[in-house]
């Protein structure tokens, strides 16, 4: 395997030397994210870049290299009783855990167990000089400093090639039971909120087709004694629709019609657009279909404290990222020509001028 980090360190040398972009490509099921990738730039293939480094199951970590499916790391997981808590979503048997981080993909338990970015304790890096960097480490006091590790979830690759991450893993819970109810949508939202603020074993809560689920899931008694409680009737498989929602398989996500992903203040009000939509997150994570303008949206989003973006879908030529203000946007581009000074990776993948 070090063979092959070479010649990816070789590629990005003479992809300098040359003046050649490049778009970093792994299992391929994440090509629908961020904007078009760019026609004329060659491939940077991490597909092959695979396999399990180290795992040690008694201090709850793992290393593995960035083309490794998360299949193979979640079945090497389950044989320890262990799991990804922040539940990545696989869009295909190709779904990498490189790729996971890159775009920062997180799962239904995401407010509770945190996020990929959470997890992560060092990584490996090419970056745009050609130079295979460490950053962090295997433990967590080896994260101080300026963070760079973190600082590649949502890079989408604009910084550097990812070879290597390290990351926590935790136990599976023991037990795991979901709750259902009808529910109208202006409700909803309180609910969710009041119920997540409560000190019990919950994991997931969100909302769809008119229904609120909650997920409780840890050791048995808590679990059972908190479903004595709480209202809703037992979901018989529970675990398949949290799978469905991970996944995106539900059949709200089913269909061409643009996808936006709202990450907004989770007691805010709804943003005002008639449409389908299904919240996640306890409200922090909306999403809408439908045909919109994204100007509009970034107005809509804004009041309800955050952000918006085209998650699939729509128009990928023009901009799909919530737009910047200049102080942001300044620092993302000094970051860029910090790890990639020759705009070598992914040009225009995130923003167009980036």
């Amino acid at each position: 395997m070090a063979d092959l980090s070479q010649k990816l360190q070789e590629q990005v040398l003479q992809a300098r030397k040359t003046g050649q972009k490049l778009n970093i490509e792994g299992g391929g099921t994440k090509a629908f994210m961020g904007r078009a990738a760019d026609a004329d730039a060659g491939s940077l293939n991490m597909g092959e870049h695979t396999g399990i480094v180290e795992y040690h199951p008694v201090e709850l970590i793992l290393t593995a290299r960035a083309g490794t499916t998360l299949a193979e790391i979640e079945a090497t997981l389950a044989e320890e009783g262990q799991c990804l808590h922040f539940e990545p979503p696989r869009f295909g048997d190709g779904s990498t855990l490189g790729g996971t981080l890159a775009c920062n993909l997180s799962g239904p338990a995401r407010p509770w167990s945190g996020s990929v970015r959470d997890q992560v304790l060092g990584i490996r890096l090419l970056n745009g000089k050609g130079e295979h960097l460490r950053f962090g480490g295997q433990v967590m006091k080896n994260v101080a400093g300026y963070d760079t590790s973190r600082l590649q979830a949502g890079a989408m690759g604009t910084l550097g090639a990812i070879t290597e991450i390290s990351l926590k893993v935790m136990p599976k819970p023991a037990m795991s039971v979901t709750l259902v109810q009808d529910m109208a949508m202006d409700e909803v939202i309180h609910y969710m909120n009041s119920r997540a603020k409560e000190p019990k074993p919950i994991t997931g809560a969100a909302w769809v087709d008119g229904k609120v689920y909650l997920r409780l899931a840890g050791a048995k008694s808590a679990v059972e004694a908190t479903a004595g409680k709480w209202s809703g009737e037992v979901v018989e498989q529970g675990d398949q629709f949290w799978q469905q929602l991970q996944h995106m398989q539900h059949d709200f996500f089913a269909g061409d019609e643009p996808l936006w992903r709202f990450s907004v203040g989770s007691t805010a009000k709804n943003p005002d657009l008639d449409g389908p939509w299904l919240i996640d997150w306890a409200g922090s994570q909306r999403w809408y279909r439908g045909e919109a303008d994204i100007a509009r949206l970034e107005t809509l989003a804004q009041r309800a404290g955050g952000q918006v973006s085209l998650f699939r879908g729509g128009d990928r030529t023009d901009e799909v990222m919530h737009h910047q203000p200049r102080a942001l946007k300044e620092i993302q581009q000094r970051l860029k020509k910090s790890f990639d000074p020759d705009g070598i990776f992914n040009p225009g993948r995130l923003y167009s001028w980036l």
